[in-house]
């Protein structure tokens, strides 16, 4: 899958304008919060929010500044996994989610290469350890990292609503549109 089409999936799934009472994130259009609009240089009416710029934005800000891009050159799959739970959860929050995933799936080294720190920075030590367990794991391999990514996602969407039960409200699209 393209970026492009991730990001039209993206868009799809969040809908046009939305400002529920209970979101943290408050209003949103195209699943771009006011705060990312504004920080993008978009003062205008969140309802009024072009298409084009939530597009430039998912791109710029929650794909290739994270560096998904990286991860999609070696696995478009885990790219669209990372973006779309940057987009829900921050990239802050996805960022380290495959060095963490990679931790645990590296057998205390013996899968081929050194825990990562985990620091969120997608750099070459990151690509270079994916390269390795793809290779070693395959369609398969992919297969299970993927679920460990939206493990760790899932996990995230309880410890929001356990925190704050206004916030449940969102699990069940949460765990629907996000993590089944």
């Amino acid at each position: 899958m393209s970026i492009q089409q991730m990001i039209d999936e993206i868009i799809k799934r969040e809908g046009g304008y939305v400002n529920h009472p209970s979101d943290r994130g408050g209003p949103t259009r195209w699943g771009i919060t006011q705060a990312s609009a504004r920080a993008n240089g978009y003062m205008g009416d969140m309802q009024s929010l072009p298409i084009d710029l939530a597009r430039s934005i998912y791109r710029a800000e929650y794909f290739t500044k994270p560096r998904f891009d990286q991860i999609a050159e070696l696995s478009p799959v885990l790219a669209e996994e990372l973006f779309d739970t940057g987009v829900n959860c921050g990239v802050g929050f996805a960022k380290p989610l495959i060095q963490r995933a990679l931790n645990l799936l590296n057998q205390n080294g013996a899968g081929g290469w050194p825990d990562l720190v985990v620091d969120g920075v997608i750099g070459s030590k990151t690509t270079s350890a994916l390269k390795v367990y793809l290779s070693k794991r395959g369609k398969q391999g992919e297969a299970v990292l993927f679920k460990v990514l939206n493990i760790l996602q899932g996990q995230r969407y309880i410890e929001i609503a356990e925190r704050n039960p206004s916030q449940e409200a969102f699990f069940y699209g949460w765990i629907a549109n996000r993590v089944a």
